[in-house]
């Protein structure tokens, strides 16, 4: 059973079609490659999925169960998160408290209610080491690198175990050792069964851990084929419209 399944979804803003008729599928434990130039549809398609945005036509289905969402909060619910191309931390705070930002653990000290970081530091650290990742709780974000940043962000979706996680340009603006580390956090969720669709303009990265990758342009869907049977020459065609359809 496919854990999320859109059908014919559209989206218009006005006269300007963003996407067109897009359908897909995506199976547990599955990562999809979602490619395609600036403005070809990308990010407006994982804003429906996300729940920014409610599609002008067409169906999305989480587990064969038809939803509608109105804003990102129902789609969090339905075990779906995404991780923003500037990942929301807040610099100033601790790996930890960032996991936790907004659902903060809290203990009772007489009538009154304070933050638990002893819990949050522990809970955190289990979920770096599920991530397989050296990211420490206590350590301050803006002493941290890309990809220990980027476990911080992967952490926060695992708080609620979500089944989908949308990833938007993880690997940009980021060293090469720190591009693997996000890789890696990649495939450990792959190897958790959660489904992941990451957004990225770096082929190499998505040939290393898609196992499928859609192509959209000018917001139709040009491809959608297992990466084991593409190659970076072929993806570099359709997405420039070298190639129409494969």
């Amino acid at each position: 059973m496919a854990v999320l399944r859109l059908e014919q979804v559209s989206k218009h803003f006005g006269a300007i079609h963003a996407l067109n008729s897009v359908s897909m599928t995506v199976e547990q434990g599955e990562v999809i490659g979602l490619m395609g130039d600036n403005g070809a549809g990308k990010s407006t398609l994982v804003k429906i999925i996300a729940g920014n945005f409610r599609p002008s036509h067409g169906q999305i289905f989480i587990k064969d169960r038809e939803v509608s969402f109105h804003k990102p909060v129902e789609a969090r619910e339905n075990g779906i998160e995404i991780v923003y191309q500037d990942l929301a931390l807040c610099d100033n705070l601790t790996a930890a408290v960032n996991v936790f930002l907004g659902r903060e653990l809290t203990r009772n000290i007489g009538p009154f209610k304070i933050l638990d970081y002893r819990g949050m530091n522990e809970a955190a650290g289990k979920l770096f080491k599920e991530l397989k990742s050296e990211t420490r709780p206590r350590d301050l974000v803006r002493q941290m690198s890309g990809g220990q940043r980027q476990a911080v962000a992967i952490a926060r979706t695992r708080l609620s175990s979500a089944d989908i996680v949308l990833m938007d340009e993880p690997t940009a603006a980021i060293s090469v050792r720190q591009v693997e580390e996000v890789l890696n956090l990649i495939r450990e969720l792959k190897r958790q069964g959660v489904a992941v669709i990451l957004i990225s303009h770096r082929m190499p990265d998505v040939f290393a851990v898609a196992d499928r990758i859609v192509v959209l342009r000018r917001g139709t869907k040009v491809a959608d084929k297992r990466a084991a049977d593409s190659s970076p020459q072929e993806i570099t065609g359709l997405i420039t419209g070298a190639i129409e359809l494969a």
